[in-house]
């Protein structure tokens, strides 16, 4: 439920709907706009009375928040989130955001040479793996804190911002002291005990859409992050598993215009986990820049045949620096382009 006040109203009008919000048994949220104040009302599953706040002094209206997430939704705020990382790349606005990097952070050399060479083909934020959730208990399963350094180096080398995974609530925090962003990925969607830790880290969060997650699904696990304080979110799209084996996963970008119709945060498409085949993924790429994603995020690898996890989806530097030149270009054919590159 959103509380609208009336333009001018003063503080202690709307400090007084927040009272009678919270002597009601829920929680008040003011939200400044540029016209005129609204309060959040959250903390309800489910129907509000809301004859006790519409007589209340300065208040405008009263609007009902139909969907069940409801702080990540259009209703709840109609202008979109652009989030300002530290090295002033801007997630969800004007401008698509490039993020690229291996799939796991493998020595000093490989993230250092890579991230060089994607700060020169235009890529603002570097992926790489510190933590490795694998389906096999024998595969490669990451550096750990000794990845996380690696990567705070390539940052401070580059001026890239980084983005990496946690795979629990603990990781969390340990990611949040070196990485600009923390990653969810797919497998832990609804790990909601990291969720909230995630949105309690103080650090942006990206948050990927499971395997077999539907939009709604993935829109409340947003809603977990955003509930503990932590309005700077990224959903992404990395495909579902189907019945079908031509690729590896189902890539469904119809789910960045839905996002777009139903929510306020920003939505990026992962089209290397999407496909699992390099030779695919620059079309989805392509595709997704097209659709309307805010970003783009691709896997690269100096050298894919002898990377330690998902080579066959991994493009090469030179690869990735062709990709950028089509991207940009289907970007300005929409009225966007790319985010600048770094200096």
């Amino acid at each position: 439920m959103l509380i609208v006040m009336k333009h001018g109203a003063r503080g202690a009008e709307i400090d007084e709907v927040v009272r009678v919000i919270e002597e009601m048994g829920y929680e008040g949220r003011p939200m400044p706009g540029t016209q005129r104040v609204a309060i959040g009302l959250v903390g309800n599953d489910g129907n509000v009375d809301a004859s006790r706040l519409i007589a209340l002094p300065g208040v405008l209206n009263v609007i009902p928040v139909t969907q069940p997430y409801k702080q990540v939704s259009r209703e709840w705020r109609e202008e979109s989130t652009e989030i300002r990382l530290r090295n002033g790349t801007v997630i969800g606005g004007r401008d698509v955001v490039l993020m690229a990097g291996p799939c796991s952070v493998e020595d000093e050399e490989q993230i250092l040479g890579v991230a060089a060479e994607l700060k020169r083909a235009g890529a603002t934020v570097l992926r790489g793996g510190a933590f490795k959730p694998r389906t096999s208990p024998y595969a490669f399963q990451g550096l750990g804190e000794a990845g996380l350094k690696l990567l705070a180096a390539a940052r401070d080398a580059t001026g890239m911002a980084v983005v990496t995974e946690a795979l629990d609530s603990e990781g969390a925090e340990l990611v949040a002291e070196y990485a600009d962003i923390i990653q969810i990925g797919a497998r832990n969607m609804q790990n909601y005990s990291l969720l909230r830790a995630a949105g309690r880290a103080g650090v942006p969060v990206l948050l990927k859409r499971g395997m077999s997650a539907t939009l709604k699904e993935l829109l409340l696990a947003a809603e977990y992050i955003v509930n503990e304080g932590e309005s700077r979110v990224v959903l992404c799209e990395r495909g579902l598993r189907s019945f079908d084996d031509h690729a590896r996963n189902l890539l469904d970008l119809t789910v960045v215009v839905s996002v777009h119709e139903l929510s306020h945060l920003p939505v990026i498409v992962d089209p290397s986990h999407g496909t699992g085949d390099r030779r695919k993924v620059p079309a989805m790429a392509r595709a997704a820049v097209a659709a309307g994603a805010d970003g783009v995020m691709t896997e690269v690898h100096p050298e894919p045949a002898r990377a330690l996890s998902d080579g066959a989806q991994s493009l090469t530097p030179q690869e990735f620096n062709d990709l950028v030149v089509e991207l940009r270009a289907i970007a300005r054919a929409i009225g966007r382009d790319l985010v600048p590159a770094l200096e």
